[in-house]
């Protein structure tokens, strides 16, 4: 049985909520109450900040990291190493391996990982962008920090076979990471020591 509602203009709210991952109908009812129970001007920088987000967010031109301008603040710092880039699945992955405080050099976001079940190859992902980055010269290192799951170790695989005629260092995060891990569902410590630890990637083994 359906809700009812007294006003079109709250189903309207609580259908638009119920869209987003993880909220189902209860929770969007629960949370555009609590917005009606805020002072306007709160309900009004809420909304002014999705949409100013949705509207003017960029992707760095150089790592596809989410800015606020063409270059991300980590490319644009001279005092990041530059010869090191560590290669990630998502943003939430840059945000997990930042937050450890250890990790110097610069990332590239692939937007995904290669998986056929889902209909993702790497035509769809930021895999020709990385390639370029690395034949321009100036990256002595490539880190693989992709979940340990089939389709991280498959597209590991693949851009092991990309990159490995250029003849820069190839490396992935130790095994400190669970089979099956995602990264961005890793502790800090965790993460921190996988980072720190990271092995010679040879294309055949973890």
């Amino acid at each position: 049985m359906s809700e009812q509602y007294s006003s079109v203009l709250l189903e309207r709210a609580v259908s638009e909520f119920a869209k987003l991952p993880g909220i189902g109908r209860k929770t969007a009812l629960r949370l555009v109450l609590y917005l009606l129970r805020q002072p306007v001007d709160e309900s009004d920088a809420f909304a002014a900040a999705v949409s100013e987000l949705r509207h003017q967010v960029r992707y760095c031109r150089v790592c596809h990291n989410i800015s606020d301008t063409d270059t991300c603040e980590i490319c644009a710092n001279p005092r990041r190493d530059a010869s090191t880039v560590c290669v990630v699945e998502t943003v939430r992955d840059v945000i997990a391996l930042e937050n450890t405080g250890i990790y110097r050099g610069l990332y590239h976001v692939l937007g995904g990982v290669i998986s056929p079940m889902d209909g993702t190859g790497p035509a769809d992902l930021e895999i020709d962008s990385l390639v370029e980055r690395v034949r321009a010269g100036g990256i002595e290192e490539v880190i693989f920090a992709l979940s340990s799951t089939m389709e991280g170790d498959t597209t590991n695989f693949y851009l092991y076979r990309k990159l490995s005629p250029f003849g820069v260092r190839l490396s992935v995060l130790s095994r400190g990471l669970s089979v099956g891990d995602e990264l961005q569902y890793t502790d800090e410590a965790t993460l921190g020591r996988s980072l720190v630890n990271r092995t010679p990637f040879d294309g055949t083994s973890r």
